[in-house]
């Protein structure tokens, strides 16, 4: 438990996490994953498991408010073995847990790289939430945040900070687009008004390479991650 790093307080600027171990190696690179309930979070989280996990190590932590669901969802279909998964159970708004009081998952994240370590990605699943869930930079060095075409095609225009700000918006689900009247060209129209020049990509992950966009993404990170 390491929990001495700096993050935002009220009226702060934000400050990153430390990047280095306290033996001076470089620690893994954290990847917070946001966006509102049944947009496809765990879901990504897995797909990223089983497409990064042969070239990688890897581990996650999930936020439930009261739960082990997602944990339990990653456990049962075996994407990591059980040690590289934790589960913080948050008690409150998700948001808290991630970005106001982030002690719980520093803690989590910490232990995993203590436990399983050295790895090279951490990928930190947030509990559901609505357009302004961030993550504290305290906690991550990046985020991505996930919204559904089911939501609604109007959800880019709509904005919030995890849609304006994320690192990369992915907008999941696509293949229901024709079913739920979601309108892709405008979707991305949309998210390019509010976005400006940072990524957004549409995926379905029922797709073989659904997933494929979105690691080629944290591989980069990785890389630029690694160089320091």
């Amino acid at each position: 438990m390491h929990l001495d790093h700096t993050h935002e307080r009220p009226g702060q600027a934000a400050v990153s996490a430390d990047a280095v171990r306290p033996d001076g190696t470089r620690r893994a690179l954290r990847i917070g994953l946001g966006g509102p309930v049944g947009s496809g979070k765990t879901a990504t989280v897995a797909a990223l498991c089983r497409a990064l996990r042969d070239q990688l190590s890897i581990a996650v932590v999930t936020n439930d408010i009261y739960t082990r669901e997602d944990a339990e969802f990653l456990l049962r279909n075996a994407v990591l073995p059980p040690e590289r998964i934790q589960a913080v159970e948050t008690g409150a708004c998700p948001h808290t847990a991630i970005r106001d009081d982030i002690s719980a998952n520093l803690e989590a994240v910490e232990d995993l790289e203590d436990a399983v370590g050295p790895l090279d990605l951490i990928l930190v699943e947030s509990g559901g939430d609505n357009l302004t869930a961030t993550f504290s930079k305290g906690l991550v060095d990046a985020q991505i945040f996930v919204i559904d075409v089911a939501g609604g095609d109007d959800i880019p225009r709509k904005g919030g900070p995890g849609v304006t700000t994320a690192d990369l918006l992915v907008v999941n689900k696509t293949d229901l687009a024709p079913y739920v009247g979601s309108d892709l060209q405008r979707m991305a129209r949309d998210a390019k008004e509010q976005r400006g020049e940072l990524p957004v990509l549409f995926t379905s992950l029922t797709g073989e390479d659904g997933v494929r966009p979105v690691a080629g993404w944290v591989r980069d990170r990785l890389r630029a991650w690694t160089a320091g």
